[in-house]
């Protein structure tokens, strides 16, 4: 195997949890959440927001040529490739404050709902070809769980 496509395996699998065999898209979700959870107990809350902001723009880039580069291998939008679904509970955290638990868990079940329901114009993403398929539908699932999120604590306060 060339390291190139191991560097895309990797990142694409979500570092492993894309063969999970039970919910690989929600293993992959349940990680980035961790990731993120981690980070909120060691960082700033300003710092947090940009490096948030940070993973998203990275690992969207990455996940479109690591899909790009395994699916000539894999098939189109194979269940192992994850990335998607780290961005897309990413975007929704941005909306979660970082001590808050129970907004992080609200965030993952809001993003969760959306990819896998797909309502909204969310399943027509899916239409676009390669890597930018597969990334769109749970960034657009992850921006609708923003706005979900976003509005809840706007009423709560």
């Amino acid at each position: 195997m060339k390291t190139t496509t191991l560097f895309h395996i990797t990142i694409a699998t979500g570092f492993g949890t894309g063969f999970s065999p039970v919910a690989p898209g929600t293993a992959g979700a349940l990680l980035a959440t961790v990731i993120w959870l981690v980070m909120a107990h060691f960082i700033s809350t300003g710092l947090l927001l940009i490096i948030t902001g940070l993973l998203i723009v990275g690992f969207t880039v990455l996940g479109i040529c690591s899909a790009n580069a395994l699916e000539p291998l894999w098939g189109e939008d194979p269940s192992r490739v994850v990335v998607d679904e780290m961005v897309g509970v990413w975007i929704a955290l941005l909306a979660a404050p970082s001590n808050n638990l129970w907004y992080a868990l609200v965030a993952f079940a809001l993003f969760r709902f959306f990819d896998i329901f797909k309502p909204l114009g969310i399943r027509k993403m899916e239409s676009l070809k390669g890597g930018l398929g597969v990334m769109m539908d749970d960034i657009l699932a992850g921006v609708y769980s923003f706005i979900l999120l976003s509005g809840a604590r706007c009423l709560i306060g």
